[in-house]
Order: C-alpha cells, then structure tokens, then sequence
C-alpha cells in the first residue's frame, strides 16, 4: 500500500518542490507522512465543492495545483476549506509553480493543446527553471490563432490583435504576464496566458503583438488529468480520481 511520503516523494520527482517561486507554497501541507493512501483525487483547486467530492469518492489525499494553504494562518475556523479537511481526516498535497515549470506540466500541456512544435522553455530571473514556453505554429491570423485557443481551452478568449501573421507562439498558464517581453524578445509573434491587468493589454497594444487571454482557471486546469495519469502509471494499485471543477466565473451579454 503507498504512503502519503511516497506520493508525495514522487510528485516532488515529477515536479521538484525546490524549483517553486519563493512566494509558493508546495510540498506536503497537511497529513501524516506514514498515513496509508488507497485514493487519491485530483484538482486544480481546495474548494468546499472539491472537498466534498473528495469525500464522497473515499479519498484519503487531495492533490492540488494551487496551494490548500498560501499564506499563513492566524486561524482555522469553521467554514475554511482548510477546516473542513482536517477534520475530514484528508490529507493535501499541492504542487503549484513546481508543476508550471515541469517537463509535461502546466505549460506543456498548453503547447500540446495548441500543437505547437519545437518547443523549448524560456530562461528568466522569476524561476530557476523555465516556466513559460515558446514553439512554433502553422502561420495564422491573429483571429485565427484566438479562436484556436478557445478551442482548446472550451472558453471565450481576449484578444489583443497584433499587426504580424502569428508563426511563433508562447505560453504560460494562469498569471503569466511576468514573461511576456522574454518570450517577445526569443521572437514570439503571439502570447497566451491567463490573466493580464489593464496596462498589460495596453503594452501588447503598443507592441503590435497578438495577445490572447484564456483565463486562469481554464488555461491550468487541462494539467490536472495528466498529472493523475503520471501518478496512476507509478502506482497502479492506487485509485486515483479526477474531480469535476468549473470556473466560478460566466460570462453575461446584454440579451443574457
């Protein structure tokens, strides 16, 4: 039977915790180390939906891209997420930045999703490994490549149309607008991200590059089937279990 220290040890081969940004929290966050695992189920998020759906499938340890718990804690009240685990006596691992950066992670999932090919990471001072990615596409039309992206992501997309034919693509899942001029510099004609604040859509405005904002949730959460599939190969007596999540947020159009 697995151990929560050998799920854990593993995820930290797949997704090295000492590559995490310094703000990150990754690793082992609550649970018995010794503490026997027979299920383990997957999200991108701790949530009271997530939480119950742990519970509901057996689980004995939730398994997150986003930390159960990012800043520290002055209390743990009723009604936390954070609570309502330990008292449902599950465990939470989450592997944050680490799984950004990993061979097969975040961001080379996106590249797959967009069928990007000579891929390579994109080297800065945020990380100590490459988090972003850059390839190259078919040429296309910065509306053209948007709509691809909303394809591949099942949303609506942002565009800031740029002035060149898209051929050169980058990538970085959920906020990922610290490396938009690396990847401009390495010769990327297009940038996909999650999340960008007002005066970032502007710079790319003034650039004249094409950039397509898919949304946090939805440019990470396609990740988390193939980290449950890295765990299920390593351990095939484990039942593992990808839990049903979606964006908090809908989109509303003046006719509704």
């Amino acid at each position: 039977m697995t151990t929560l220290k050998a799920l854990s040890d593993f995820l930290n081969t797949v997704a090295p915790y000492d590559t995490q940004c310094p703000w990150d929290n990754s690793g082992l966050l609550v649970g018995d180390p010794e503490g026997q695992v027979q299920c383990a189920a997957f999200a991108l998020d701790l949530t009271n939906d997530t939480l119950k759906q742990a519970i509901a499938c057996g689980a004995d340890v939730l398994v997150t891209h986003h930390p159960v718990i990012f800043n520290p804690k002055r209390n743990l009240l009723f009604g936390d997420p954070v609570y309502a685990l330990c008292r449902a006596g599950l465990a939470a691992i989450s592997v944050h930045t680490p799984w950004d950066c990993a061979q097969g992670g975040v961001n080379d999932v996106l590249c797959d999703a967009l069928r990007l090919t000579n891929v390579q990471g994109i080297a800065s001072d945020e990380t100590p490994v490459p988090m972003a990615r850059i390839g190259d596409i078919e040429p296309c039309t910065p509306q053209d490549f948007a709509k691809r992206c909303a394809r591949a992501l099942g949303t609506t997309v942002q565009l800031v149309e740029g002035r060149e034919t898209v051929r050169r693509v980058a990538v970085c899942g959920g906020a990922g607008m610290d490396f938009f001029f690396d990847a401009l510099s390495l010769g990327a004609d297009a940038y996909l991200t999650g999340e960008a604040k007002h005066h970032e859509l502007l710079q790319a405005a003034d650039c004249g590059k094409t950039l397509v904002v898919g949304g946090h949730f939805e440019t990470e959460v396609l990740s988390m089937a193939a980290l449950q599939t890295r765990v299920q190969t390593a351990f095939p007596a484990l039942r593992t279990v990808l839990l049903r999540q979606r964006t908090p947020v809908c989109f509303i159009s003046e006719e509704g």
